[in-house]
């Protein structure tokens, strides 16, 4: 029964969704691993310490100094595409 339930949950996880700037930024990594190319690519590499469990998109951004639209922009293109 339980292998049944987290199959289920790991489905939902899966299914491409729209990223804002409230997006915390280890729900995106749980939600599509093939994401975290564009966090490393602007200088993101500590994806796994605690900070990017309750870290926004938003928030990352100005800590990294990157522009937050256009690092939105990359990643509902990637997710966008994944769905179709």
């Amino acid at each position: 029964m339980f292998d049944i339930f987290n199959m289920l949950k790991k489905e939902a996880h899966t299914a491409p969704k729209q990223v804002t700037r409230d997006t915390i930024i280890g729900d995106i990594l749980d939600m599509d691993q093939t994401t975290a190319p564009y966090f490393m690519e602007i200088g993101m590499h500590c994806l796994g310490c605690p900070a990017s469990r309750g870290e926004t998109i938003e928030e990352a951004c100005e800590v990294h100094g990157v522009n937050c639209d256009e690092l939105l922009e990359k990643l509902n293109t990637h997710l966008a595409a994944k769905k179709a």
